[in-house]
């Protein structure tokens, strides 16, 4: 099987977004993840839109250990900067999981 295909700004915010989860990392799975170009007068980036599903024990707080501050979070992403980021709601699902969206503008630096 193959891994996706992912931009270098989209596979450093996945990286930074699971440094946040921390040693819990293992809990959490990529569902969806979708990048757009972006460019402004002086600016080029991309738009992205990911989604995790988190399992285990209590993944309501891993799903808040990762949105919590998120919008004021700096993010550590070579030849990047996050512009915007912002969670969309915790989702529980039926299965005792939560999924979280997340939207993302980077910008190359």
């Amino acid at each position: 099987m193959k891994g996706l295909a992912l931009s270098r700004s989209a596979s450093g915010l996945l990286r930074a977004l699971l440094r946040r989860i921390g040693e819990d990392e293992h809990r959490s799975l990529l569902i969806d993840i979708r990048s757009t170009d972006w460019q402004s007068l002086t600016f080029t980036g991309e738009r992205h839109v990911l989604t995790l599903r988190f399992t285990g024990d209590d993944p309501a707080a891993l799903a808040c250990r990762l949105t919590d501050g998120i919008a004021d979070a700096e993010f550590q992403i070579p030849g990047h900067i996050v512009a915007d980021i912002a969670p969309g709601p915790c989702i529980a699902a039926e299965n005792g999981s939560v999924l979280v969206t997340i939207e993302a503008l980077t910008i190359s630096c």
